[in-house]
Parts: structure tokens; sequence; C-alpha cells
């Protein structure tokens, strides 16, 4: 007999989850930032914008003589990231519910510089994003991307289906299609940023957590959160909970002053236009 959990909309999840990863990832924020340069007055476009990081960072440190647009394909995320904006002042954002790749961007506006943090691995046509924005943006300005390294540097992704593999299949990852590793491979890296008419001038590598857990019910419940739900519910109770077993074994390692913490290796690439 099958017990099944709810599976949770992502709004649902980053309802939950949003303060957590957002304190978590601030470093990485900070390092796109930086890496792209951001001064006063400066115009920005963050793409695949979310719940707004780095968009809100940026929209800071441009203050109230710069601007950001900040785009995404989803209204909910966009929402809270307005919320979080009204929140903590900041009123030179201006958010848009679009692709990137099919972002309408007036032959007047050029941006000093583009960001894009876990977003181009997710699109559809990120090389007609990558494009849309060079031809958006300053002769020379800045493109900065995160992007996830490969499957086993990324213990947020890896471990729990790992741990999963011992009592049933799971799809295999593929490196082609929209997915957290399409950009695992420096060298897709390389062609796709190339084909889109920019140069990568710098390639840094950062350790990035996502998740925090003091308690296993909390880590068992984040994994759920984050993708396996549906997966797990296809299951016999007893084997779900053997799972939660074998994941938190596998876990415990990690734990460091009482708090288990999944995260991964992520490529930080900076990129400026070769074309004139």
């Amino acid at each position: 007999m099958n017990s099944s959990r709810p599976i949770l909309t992502a709004e649902e999840v980053w309802r939950t989850y949003d303060r957590t990863e957002m304190r978590l990832t601030a470093p990485l924020s900070e390092r796109m930032v930086e890496l792209a340069g951001l001064r006063p007055r400066m115009r920005v476009l963050d793409l695949a914008t979310g719940r707004g990081e780095p968009a809100i960072l940026a929209a800071r440190r441009v203050g109230p003589g710069g601007a950001v647009l900040g785009v995404d394909v989803s209204p909910s995320m966009l929402e809270m990231a307005r919320e979080r904006a009204v929140r903590e002042g900041v009123s030179n954002l201006e958010l848009r519910v679009t692709s990137a790749e099919s972002l309408d961007i007036e032959p007047s506006t050029h941006f000093d510089a583009t960001l894009a943090r876990w977003g181009l691995m997710y699109m559809d046509a990120p090389v007609t994003a990558l494009t849309v924005a060079r031809r958006a943006m300053v002769p020379q300005g800045a493109l900065v991307a995160a992007l996830w390294a490969e499957p086993e540097r990324v213990s947020y992704f890896t471990l729990p289906r790992r741990a999963l593999e011992k009592y049933r299949a799971l799809p295999k990852v593929d490196f082609d299609a929209p997915g957290t590793f399409r950009y695992a491979d420096r060298e897709r890296i390389d062609r796709d940023f190339s084909s889109a008419g920019f140069s990568i001038e710098h390639v840094e590598e950062l350790e990035v957590p996502v998740m925090e857990a003091e308690t296993d019910a909390e880590l068992v419940a984040w994994a759920r959160a984050f993708g396996l739900t549906r997966l797990l519910n296809e299951l016999p109770e007893n084997t779900q909970r053997a799972w939660e077993s074998d994941f938190v074994k596998a876990a415990e390692p990690l734990r460091r002053d009482g708090v288990v913490r999944l995260g991964g290796v992520t490529r930080i690439v900076v990129a400026r236009s070769s074309t004139q």
C-alpha cells in the first residue's frame, strides 16, 4: 500500500524555504554583483529573476540613479520578488513576466550589465536568451552567470537521489535538455556563449549551500519538497521509510555544529561581447 504526500506547488515550496535559501546563497549574489562591477547609476538586466536574487541586491548597488529590470516566466515567483522589494524599500526594480528569449527591449535602452543566477540552464533556448541580452547591452558590458557544476559535485541534487536509486529506477540526467546540469560541461558553456556573441573573460568556482537542517525530519522534508515527492509516492510506505533512513545516514557526515547543509559547486562565468 502506498502512502502519498501532497505535491507542493513551486510557490508553496518557496514560501517555506525562500528566506533560508536567500541567506545561505547571499555570498553567490554578492560575488556576481562584484564581478559585474556594478556602480551607482548603472542599468542592469537580470534574467530568470525568480524571487529576486540577485536583482534586489543589484538594485541596491546601482542606487536610486540606476535601475534594474528583472524578467521571469513565473508570475508567482516575481510576486514574491515584488513583495520583498517593497518590504526592503527597493524602488528602482522593474519586474516583468516574460521569457528571457522573447524579451522585447526598446532600441534606446542599453544595460551596463546582465546577471543570470541559476537560470540559463532551465531555458528552452539559452543561446537565444544570451543573444537578446548581448544586443541590449552597452559595448563590453559584463554578463555574469552562475551555473551548476557536475552532478558529483552538487550534493543537494545527487545525495538524496543516490539513496533512492537503491529502491527504484530514476530518470537519467539529460545534459542536453533544460535542467540543473545543462551547463555542467565547460565545453558547452564555451560553445553556447560564443554562439551568442560573447567571449568568456573569467570563470571561478564557489561552493554554495542551498539548504540546512538541524533534524532528520527537516532534511527529509526538504528533499521531498524539491523534486522527490512524486517519485517517492509511487513506493510503498516501508520503502519510503527505508529511503529516509539511508538518505539521513548518507548526509550525516556533512553535519557541522549540529546542522547538515547541502549545496554544491557553482561556476561563475564572466563574459563580454565579442562583436562590435
